[in-house]
């Protein structure tokens, strides 16, 4: 997975409101005052959502592609690296112990980096990903 972007309709409703529905998460959805605050708060739900599943330990659904009309909304910055660095890890198959052998870490400091409630220190993610041949990068853009 190269971006953590998944796919919403934002759709304004008769009261002027914008709901936002997540084509990759059907449970997920949220709703807005005006565009700007409904693309906040589906960031905040898809967090929500992620964090969720992350802490279970649960399947992360992949983004399928955008089509027409929808938008993507990112993960948000604060669990990017650590959802990166879980999907990586399912990919190549590796457990907790494993990494912590390859980087030399006890393992509880793969179960802190993998936990969304404990404020991991990025470049050890970095390092995390580099051993599982994965680069994390960040990306600004302008806003359209």
């Amino acid at each position: 997975m190269s971006g953590l972007t998944y796919p919403a309709k934002f759709t304004a409703g008769s009261d002027g409101r914008v709901l936002v529905e997540f084509i990759d998460l059907p449970r997920v959805a949220t709703d807005g005052k005006n565009q700007h605050e409904a693309m906040e708060e589906a960031i905040d739900a898809l967090g929500s959502d992620l964090s969720i599943r992350l802490s279970r330990r649960e399947a992360i659904p992949i983004p399928s592609a955008a089509k027409r009309g929808q938008r993507l909304v990112p993960v948000p910055l604060w669990l990017a690296p650590k959802l990166a660095l879980y999907l990586a890890m399912r990919d190549r198959e590796v457990n907790n112990s494993e990494l912590a052998r390859r980087i030399g870490v006890h393992e509880r400091v793969i179960r802190r980096m993998l936990d969304p409630e404990h404020a991991s220190k990025v470049g050890r993610i970095q390092s995390a990903l580099a051993a599982l041949g994965k680069q994390m990068t960040v990306e600004v853009r302008d806003v359209a």
